[in-house]
Order: C-alpha cells, then structure tokens, then sequence
C-alpha cells in the first residue's frame, strides 16, 4: 500500500525514475480498488464511482507510467502508443517489464540507492 501512497503524493511529479515493484504494485492496487468501486456501482445500478476514481487517478497512473519508462531508458512520450488498439498496450506491458537501466538521463539507478 505504500507504493500506491506514494505514488499519489508525487501525482504531477514526471521527472525521476520508477522502479518495476512500486509500479506495479500501484497498478494492483489500482485494480483492487477499482474492482471494488465496480462492485459497489453494480450494486447502485450507476457507473459514477468507477468514472469518479478512474479520473481522480488519471494523473496519477499517467506520471508514475512515464517515470517507469523513465526507469527503462525510454521517455515517457511512449506512452502515446495506448492509442494504438492492442498493440500498444502489449508494447507498453514488454517496457513496464524490463529491468532498470543504470544512471540515464532521468537520474541514478534507484536500485543501487536501494541496496545502500
């Protein structure tokens, strides 16, 4: 839970780098909570608090998205291929799960922070 906290509290921060386990644990609990918020809206016959979360979170997902790519070498412009049906989604899954990349542009290597 703790890299979804902190996640939220960089929301606008798209400098710096991401390492694969705060993103995807943010992304599980994304999906948790979003499954959740599903089932409640199911249960109410509406759809406002899947919509309410989906854009309170919008920011969020798409700077920690563009910091994760920042942890692979790539900008976070790739982002961009969301737009292609399918195929972008399978090329962003391939970057998200790559191992990090020693000091690039975007700052050191946070796992040798880490292992300090």
């Amino acid at each position: 839970m703790e890299h979804f906290i902190g996640a939220f509290k960089k929301f606008a921060d798209f400098t710096g780098r991401a390492r694969r386990t705060e993103f995807w644990m943010y992304i599980l609990f994304y999906f948790i909570f979003y499954v959740v918020l599903a089932v409640v809206d199911g249960i109410l016959g509406s759809f406002a608090l899947t919509t309410i979360f989906s854009l309170v979170m919008l920011i969020p997902s798409l700077s920690i998205s563009a910091r994760r790519l920042h942890d692979t070498g790539r900008s976070g412009w790739w982002q961009l291929l969301n737009l292609i049906p399918l195929i972008g989604a399978i090329v962003l899954i391939i970057f998200y799960v790559q191992d990090s990349v020693e000091d690039n542009e975007y700052g050191g290597n946070p796992k040798a922070f880490a292992a300090a």
